[in-house]
């Protein structure tokens, strides 16, 4: 294999090919619509398509996809040659500006949410520019936005442009007043950080559960799970090691930042964390990770599991949003410098976030929200249901200098010391980490933890962005014309922490009265479930602020509460059919098979012998006998309560029938099945247990 340098970013189109292969004019026009948003003529697209498609098919490509990302939550694409027929009877390899800029894919299949009739079958691809094409097996991929015939998103990618669009403008008002007329544009920058699970094949294929929904829906505790906490950062098994190894190579020829690897804290569980890069873009390289994970994973004999919450009774996997404010110039907003009570800068920027993440909290609970997250949210490995905001005792000090117009007295650095000689000398952060916050500030960026290993991260930073926009907004409105800028931002610094520090916790999130005070005293939301929350997407307020900014239409955002909870009933409504199919068709005949095998070792140790006590015997018999009604009943409730459904006058009805209703007789279910396996020998079970998946990868 080459060296990284060399192969690093091969199959991307990027800036490196685009000055190579493009005119210096052509390059020129191309960077300016980049930039700055301009608009791209089609001599320049044509210009473009033709030294794409040059670059590609000398890479061994045969076809190009618009490759977007659909309210599916994953992505979509339809493969075109780039042969056209030639008048001698052969073929050309033709791609043109129009090619490139526009494709027109079936939108009838994809969700809507109402935004056309099932007739209207018509939509539009559009290229992104901002964001480069690359090559996947002999395909060039072009990432588009996807809208309807009417001009309606339809996808994740054009809301979350529109977003950071949003952020853009109202952030370069705030640099105006602070004197900074160079800077031409600010954009937020992710790295989402991607927890998973590796089981072997073998075992995944004869687990009905996780070939239909992706998780264990039923599974006893086995003897060990993570009690040891053996598996954090421990060495990485062989297996792993290589799947990991290939799954680096195949994300640095597609120019993705991979940076970071490590086994998490349940058996089984690893992660991978990128360096971070432009939001839009940083988006479409974790849609591409997921994809490459479970691409590579099957090369290697395994499956990688990206739901949520996989395995009960060990840690689910999460994708922390590591989310940052830069200048085009490389200033990040979000950094305190050695001075943070002085950097009246920041300490605006820091206050907008304040300020967003209390006024949206709701829409930040509702951009994670899916039935997978929904088993992890609370948990012990993610944080609470419940937004709030974790800054470290520094900044804390800070902001409460400034409500109280106090002197801010700096803590010292604080050196570690170690107790080694030969060890090195460092300071301290000022920050500690609060693995148990939603929200923490970690040094010049925030962590935002709520979000599901499954999700794609453009929900939470289309929310995140244009919460962000607005409290700029409202600012820059205030500041804008003020004679004394210094005196009015001090008092709308004061204010501001006075209003929203409800939003900053610093302590334990995991502790019960910490609910209790953010919800009784603090009167913060607490929205538990997916179908708690979705309803408030439409609130006035949410509605109000994305429709102004621009970022979604009221028709829109009707359309992704439709879908989102139509994805949230249809994934219960399969969880609930696998569980009764495998509760009825094996589970409990496979019980029933070892109870009368049972039954029948007393019968005949009592015709050997009648004084041969059979006690062992007769409460096995008796006790899976009982679980054995359980579970007929259990699944039939569930399957009635799955029935009953069909009722429902709209989504929004259902998805509480299905909160109410079904997800107690799935947990009901569960237990007596769960139960059952634990007394029945191992060679009835039907399916490989915990002990298996968990520690079946060698």
């Amino acid at each position: 294999m080459a060296a990284i340098p060399e192969y690093f970013g091969s199959l991307v189109f990027d800036d490196r090919v685009m000055k190579a292969t493009l005119s210096a004019k052509v390059y020129a026009s191309l960077k300016k619509t980049i930039d700055e948003g301009s608009e791209l003529d089609i001599g320049v697209a044509n210009a473009v398509a033709n030294a794409m498609k040059e670059w590609a098919v000398s890479k061994g490509a045969t076809h190009y996809t618009h490759w977007f990302q659909p309210l599916t939550g994953i992505t979509a694409e339809k493969h075109d040659s780039f042969i056209s027929p030639s008048p001698d009877g052969g073929v050309i390899m033709e791609f043109s500006g129009k090619e490139l800029i526009k494709g027109e894919p079936d939108a009838s299949s994809f969700p809507s949410g109402g935004l056309r009739a099932t007739f209207e079958a018509r939509g539009y691809t559009a290229w992104d520019p901002t964001s480069y094409a690359f090559i996947k097996g002999k395909t060039l991929c072009i990432p588009t936005a996807f809208c309807s015939y009417g001009g309606h998103a339809l996808d994740k990618k054009t809301p979350l442009l529109r977003s950071m669009e949003a952020l853009n403008k109202q952030a370069l008002r705030i640099l105006r007043l602070f004197g900074n007329n160079t800077v031409k544009r600010v954009t937020s920058s992710v790295g989402p950080e991607q927890e998973y699970f590796l089981i072997t094949r073998e075992m995944y294929d004869k687990r009905p559960d996780l070939r239909f929904t992706g998780r264990t829906l039923f599974g006893a505790k086995p003897p060990k799970g993570q009690e040891m906490d053996d598996h954090y950062f421990g060495v990485i098994k062989p297996k792993v090691a290589a799947f990991m190894e290939e799954l680096n190579e195949e994300l640095w020829k597609l120019g993705i930042l991979a940076k970071t690897e490590h086994n998490e804290v349940a058996p089984a569980q690893h992660e991978l964390a990128p360096i971070y890069t432009t939001t839009n873009i940083a988006t479409d390289h974790n849609q591409l990770t997921m994809e490459i994970m479970q691409k590579v994973a099957a090369r290697h004999g395994l499956v990688c599991l990206l739901h949520e919450k996989p395995f009960a009774g060990v840690n689910g996997s999460g994708k922390h949003n590591n989310w940052s404010v830069s200048t085009d110039a490389g200033q990040n907003l979000l950094s305190p410098g050695e001075t943070p009570y002085e950097n009246a800068q920041f300490l605006l920027f820091l206050c907008a976030v304040i300020q967003a993440v209390d006024d949206y909290q709701d829409l930040l609970r509702i951009s994670v929200a899916t039935a997978g997250n929904d088993h992890r949210l609370g948990a012990n490995e993610a944080p609470p249901a419940v937004v709030s905001i974790f800054l470290g005792d520094e900044l804390n000090a800070v902001l409460e200098a400034l409500e109280n117009d106090t002197p801010y007295i700096g803590a010292e650095r604080t050196q570690m010391r170690l107790g080694v000689d030969v060890l090195p000398k460092f300071n301290r952060d000022t920050t500690d980490r609060n693995r148990t916050s939603p929200f923490a500030f970690t040094g010049n960026k925030f962590e935002f933890r709520m979000l599901g290993s499954s999700n794609s991260i453009a929900c939470a930073n289309i929310m995140l962005n244009s919460a962000v926009a607005e409290s700029l907004k409202q600012f820059a409105d205030r500041l804008e014309g003020e004679k004394d800028f210094t005196a009015a931002l001090h008092d709308l610094l004061r204010e501001t922490i006075k209003a929203h520090k409800r939003i900053i916790f610093n302590g334990n999130g995991y502790d019960d009265s910490w609910i209790k005070e953010a919800v009784g005293k603090r009167g913060l939301l607490n929205y538990r479930t997916t179908a708690d929350c979705m309803p408030h997407l439409l609130d006035r307020k949410n509605v109000a602020m994305l429709t102004s900014h621009g970022v979604f239409s009221e028709e829109e955002l009707h359309s992704r509460y439709e879908i989102m909870l139509e994805n949230y009933c249809k994934t219960i409504v399969i969880e609930a059919n696998t569980m009764v199919d495998m509760a009825k068709t094996q589970i409990a005949p496979a019980v029933m098979s070892y109870t009368a095998d049972v039954a029948r070792a007393a019968s005949a140790k009592k015709a050997f012998d009648a004084a041969i006590p059979c006690g062992y015997e007769t409460t096995v018999v008796k006790k899976l006998s009982s679980l054995t009604d359980r579970i007929e009943s259990s699944a039939e409730e569930l399957e009635n309560a799955v029935i009953s459904l069909a009722d429902a006058e709209d989504i929004g009805t259902k998805s509480v029938m299905i909160r109410d209703g079904v997800l107690d007789r799935m947990g009901e279910l569960r237990l007596a099945c769960d139960e059952a396996e634990t007394l029945t020998a191992k060679d009835y079970w039907p399916y490989p247990t915990y002990a298996d998946l968990l520690f079946g990868v060698k």
